[in-house]
């Protein structure tokens, strides 16, 4: 019975996982229509667009401290419930700033989703004792391709705000039959705790000195990861189209190639992880993702480019999941809000960063940013290997 009830728990967290990379895709994909309808400019449509992850980064912090004080089930669904019935609003604005003001509401709920279902992914890790954490990961981003995908196959037949309208019907459909499960189960308890008379290597004076310290540590890795992903979304298929000159197609395939690399390589992170450790994982998918992104930066070929960044994305699939698990194993939500504000964190810093270093150098210079990055995350696997492997 106990194995049947954390299979069904894991499969409440797995769906809304999946959920939240479906409902953030299928509004990514209406943006060029809604900056039509909002006549915004692109420089005040970038501005509209920071409430995303403005209010993510705002409320994160704060969800952490919801969730150790009601646990991260409850915090999970209403969270989820704020962001289904938020990302209908965009739609119904006109304006830059009445844009913004919505995209904040549905930025804070989106972060507060992710430290919390990631709060109760960390939980489930711990009690079954395997590592699941990349298959969470996964069904996101199985979620965002489907999303995507499906919006991309209604942008013509529906208007922005019927389609936004179905992912809220959706989102709230999905959240009452996975909410149910979720909130019928307490947050795991380990399946073996250090007795009480045996120092506890994460917890007393060791956490409270050195803790903080290696949470923010393991929040630079999923910086460092998030970093490559805002990159490749915003400027690889720029990259084909402006110094390869790819044809449109081709260059949108250029993040397609990443995206389905990371789905792959998140797939298949938990017996990757059983086989190598969490700490090989990390300086492995870190040296992968900087060779890669090398390549992918300074190939010569369209082709040879968009290899490239097919091994960029398996490099970095792994490094985000196994950060928060690690932030969260060693600071509980907490752990999981720094750990995410920092790649969140990255994520924001990578556009932008990328762009300033376009201006001054070359985009494939700029580019290159990524691969240092991930060597950095590489690095930071070999400095922390006895932490990281727990």
């Amino acid at each position: 019975m106990p194995g049947r009830s954390l299979t069904g728990l894991r499969a409440a967290i797995t769906a809304f996982f999946a959920l939240d990379g479906f409902i953030f895709a299928g509004w990514v994909v209406r943006i060029p229509d809604i900056k039509h309808q909002t006549h915004a400019s692109a420089g005040a449509l970038g501005l509209a667009l920071l409430g995303v992850s403005a209010g993510a980064v705002l409320t994160m912090t704060m969800t952490g401290r919801l969730c150790r004080r009601h646990g991260s089930h409850p915090v999970t669904v209403v969270c989820m419930v704020v962001l289904a019935l938020s990302v209908a609003l965009p739609p119904l604005t006109h304006s830059a700033p009445a844009l913004g003001a919505v995209l904040l509401l549905f930025g804070a709920a989106y972060g507060g989703v992710n430290v919390a279902f990631n709060s109760a992914a960390v939980d489930l890790v711990a009690a079954v004792r395997r590592p699941i954490m990349p298959s969470f990961h996964a069904a996101f981003s199985l979620g965002g391709m489907i999303g995507a995908g499906l919006g991309g196959l209604v942008a013509g037949a529906l208007s922005p705000v019927r389609h936004l309208f179905g992912l809220t019907l959706i989102g709230l459909l999905v959240t009452a039959i996975a909410g149910r499960a979720l909130l019928r189960h307490d947050p795991p308890v380990p399946a073996q705790r250090r007795p009480a008379s045996q120092p506890d290597p994460v917890g007393g004076p060791a956490r409270r000195s050195g803790g903080r310290g290696l949470v923010v540590v393991f929040g630079l890795v999923a910086l460092c990861t998030a970093y490559g992903e805002g990159a490749m979304a915003d400027w690889g298929a720029l990259h084909l189209q402006q110094d390869l000159a790819a044809s449109a197609g081709t260059a949108a395939a250029g993040y397609a190639c990443f995206a389905l690399a990371m789905t792959i390589g998140r797939l298949t992170g938990s017996t990757l992880l059983a086989r190598l450790g969490r700490a090989r994982t990390v300086v492995a998918g870190g040296t992968v993702a900087a060779a890669g992104m090398l390549l992918g930066s300074l190939a010569p070929s369209v082709w040879t480019a968009l290899v490239g960044f097919a091994v960029t994305g398996l490099g970095l699939a792994n490094l985000f999941p196994v950060a928060v698990e690690r932030a969260g194993a060693l600071a509980g939500p907490s752990g999981v809000a720094v750990a995410s504000t920092l790649g969140y964190g990255g994520m924001l810093l990578g556009p932008p960063a990328i762009g300033f270093m376009a201006v001054w150098f070359s985009l494939p210079t700029a580019l290159v940013s990524v691969a240092a990055l991930a060597a950095v995350a590489a690095a930071i696997g070999v400095s922390t290997r006895h932490a990281m492997s727990g």
